[in-house]
């Protein structure tokens, strides 16, 4: 009896949609995979999926048995890849998850490289902002940015990132440039909702760090949309320079305060679960990450913040 292959077939017919896709990923035709499913669901006596002619839909005990089956197909491909990959090249699965600032930015052009150097390293991207359960979900790889409080994880810095306070030249000449924190209260400013201390902009003075609490009539739940308003012109914002770094290169936004912003580094991670031999394919991205954006790339010539001095991210491993 070839548990591994009916466990096999019922995630891969989950992840792909269909018994045709499962097939075709696995190399077996549909009624094989069926079967497999079948003589899966008679040994455990539950009903794993409901079947339509349109759709399938896991049941209660199909979703439990599809987390602990995806975890433990993951980790026997890693045991396999510590014992045939050791010396050789990274090969296999890696699930990355990924921040969507970071992942449509910076991550998703710099892929094609890391294929051109490891072309059996398979990627599964997932962007999204809610901070994944790494084991729950079997992710490999997480990118984070800021503190991170997790005891079972290790972290590698990447680099840091910087936020920069910009608007549009449109919304600039439309409206005037502040040149102190106080006038930011006679303009519209956009923050991100999901991030409401990203709300209080702080500033260095004599007296120390002051901190504005910003407002403005147009607000959205994701970097993204910030700055695509901002670029549209509807009003000044604060974004980390991994996101705004294209338009202040290319003039679509210009940085502004920059004299009184006090710049606060934002640490970039790559985070994997601890307790485990870190295997090839996670070495290799992690690796392939520290070198391609160690130096903040997206900050070469971009954002001028006078008088502000970031120190270089350290690189490093350390359990959190």
């Amino acid at each position: 009896m070839d548990r591994a292959a009916e466990m096999t077939a019922f995630v891969r017919t989950v992840e792909t949609g269909g018994f045709s896709a499962a097939a075709r990923d696995i190399g077996l035709t549909s009624s094989a995979v069926s079967k497999l499913i079948t003589r899966l669901e008679d040994r455990l006596g539950a009903r794993l999926l409901h079947r339509t002619t349109r759709r399938l839909k896991m049941t209660a005990e199909g979703e439990s048995f599809f987390a602990r089956a995806r975890l433990i197909l993951a980790a026997m491909d890693e045991a396999e890849a510590e014992v045939t990959q050791a010396g050789g090249s990274p090969r296999g699965l890696l699930r990355l998850h990924c921040g969507s600032a970071f992942g449509l930015h910076q991550l998703a052009a710099a892929i094609p490289r890391f294929q051109s150097l490891y072309p059996q390293v398979e990627l599964d991207i997932t962007i999204s902002d809610q901070a994944p359960d790494t084991l729950e979900e079997g992710i490999d790889l997480a990118i984070r940015s800021g503190p991170l409080d997790e005891s079972s994880m290790v972290a590698r810095r990447i680099c840091n990132m910087q936020r920069v306070i910009c608007a549009a030249p449109g919304y600039l000449q439309r409206c005037g440039t502040p040149r102190t924190p106080d006038d930011l209260q006679q303009h519209n400013c956009l923050w991100i909702t999901s991030l409401p201390a990203l709300r209080r902009w702080p500033f260095d003075t004599d007296e120390g760090i002051r901190v504005v609490n910003v407002s403005g009539n147009v607000v959205a739940n994701n970097a993204e949309t910030v700055l695509q308003l901002a670029m549209a012109g509807v009003g000044i914002t604060r974004l980390t320079d991994v996101i705004a770094g294209d338009a202040l290169r290319s003039g679509a936004l210009m940085p502004i305060l920059s004299d009184w912003h006090h710049v606060e580094p934002v640490p970039l991670y790559a985070t994997y679960p601890s307790g485990r031999n870190l295997s090839p394919k996670v070495r290799a991205m992690v690796d392939f990450l520290v070198e391609e954006f160690g130096n903040a790339p997206w900050r070469q010539g971009a954002v001028p913040h006078a008088g502000h001095a970031v120190p270089p991210a350290p690189i490093f491993d350390q359990v959190l």
